[in-house]
């Protein structure tokens, strides 16, 4: 197993990538770049990986023969629905890598607690391009400041401890797209209990220490949990913090298990601004998948952005037909970095629609989640993370 350090050894993701191949070409593009040329090159893209892995894996190989599809079938954008997608659990269920155990870089985990577990190995391509489509997709939103260093806050699991957990490597990538200052983990390791805990004490302190400070800062990880600090710290100080204006909040992960205490997105934005003394602007959230690895982030309106890294098909529950734009399906999340995951086509879990845009006036289509489809909740890093509060 390959721990998080390897992050230390890689360049910055905010250096442009070697082009070998379409894959790096297309992630030198502008995140929100629809011109004319990208769906094209993400078309080539997607036809250059599906049959590299094709040639790897045994599975796809005889998964394509079965349904009687070749990657070099797919010529156009509009053609890529036609790509044969593999389901979320088959991942959980099976280790599909395409890759031998000496060529793996990092492998990645969601942190079910006594669910299903996702395994993500990467290669060190695959590592690298999953890196730079994260820092072209902040950096096309405004989110990365090299220029200044900001403090954190993570409400997410110590990667010291963590290793490869998902979330942990999200977060650990995140701290590195601002200059650096002090970064504190919320989660800590309980020894006596085998577990993480949320150690609201100590980040009481941190948070009082940061707002004293009067620096930038940006609190990162699980929303339920930012908001609990916020509330704790008003009915020790009887008042809520306020932080440098510059500050940032980018919350992931979702409410899961705590559904029923969850607040509508633009509600939770408005809430914790202004706990926090910021403009709503500065408030983001971000999906993401361990298995598919592109991150769907927050305009300043927030609503989700599908980069051009990445291509997301609403799909009938019946009938798996494709869905306009508007209409509520299972989500299928199709994306080329990857060479050594059979992941490129991936039916989700995931109930939620598309726009065709967004009033903030950025390129592309907009992603709206609705939930998870079934009945059967599948667990992941949030779920485990929601046990905490």
């Amino acid at each position: 197993m390959k721990e998080l350090q390897i992050e230390e050894k890689l360049p910055s993701p905010s250096k442009p990538l070697k082009v070998t191949s379409p894959l790096e070409e297309l992630l030198e593009k502008n995140a929100f770049d629809y011109s004319g040329k990208t769906p094209a090159l993400f078309t080539e893209a997607m036809r250059y990986a599906l049959e590299y892995q094709a040639k790897k894996s045994s599975f796809l190989k005889k998964y394509y023969k079965t349904l009687g599809f070749s990657p070099k079938s797919l010529k156009k954008y509009s053609e890529l629905e036609k790509a044969p997608f593999v389901f979320v659990n088959g991942l959980k269920e099976r280790d599909l890598t395409t890759i031998k155990k000496r060529e793996m870089a990092l492998e990645l985990k969601s942190s079910g607690t006594s669910g299903q577990t996702s395994r993500m190995q990467l290669d060190k391509g695959s590592l690298m391009r999953v890196r730079r489509m994260a820092w072209q997709v902040f950096d096309a939103l405004g989110l990365c400041d090299l220029s200044n260093k900001y403090d954190y806050i993570c409400f997410t699991y110590d990667p010291e401890v963590a290793k490869d957990v998902g979330t942990a490597w999200t977060d650990k990538l995140l701290t590195g797209f601002t200059g650096q200052g002090e970064i504190f983990y919320a989660f800590k390791w309980s020894v006596e209990k085998g577990d993480f805990y949320f150690d609201i004490e100590s980040s009481i302190k941190k948070l009082r220490e940061i707002e004293e400070k009067g620096g930038l800062v940006r609190l990162i990880g699980f929303p339920a949990f930012a908001l609990k600090l916020t509330e704790e710290y008003k009915k020790r100080f009887s008042r809520y913090p306020k932080l440098n204006p510059g500050s940032f909040v980018i919350t992931g992960g979702g409410w899961k298990t705590l559904a029923d205490e969850a607040i509508d997105k633009k509600i939770y934005r408005k809430i914790l601004a202004g706990n926090l003394g910021l403009s709503p602007d500065n408030v983001r959230d971000l999906f993401g998948m361990v298995e598919h690895g592109v991150p769907y982030v927050d305009c300043r309106l927030g609503n989700f952005h599908v980069p051009v890294y990445g291509k997301i098909i609403p799909r009938d529950p019946a009938t798996l037909a494709p869905l306009p734009y508007g209409v509520t399906g299972l989500l299928q999340f199709m994306t080329s970095y990857l060479t050594s995951y059979p992941s490129l086509s991936l039916l989700s879990s995931d109930w939620g629609y598309l726009e065709e845009k967004c009033a903030c006036g950025l390129p592309g289509p907009v992603l709206f989640i609705k939930g998870r489809a079934g009945v059967k909740k599948l667990k992941g890093c949030a779920i485990s993370a929601s046990q905490m509060l």
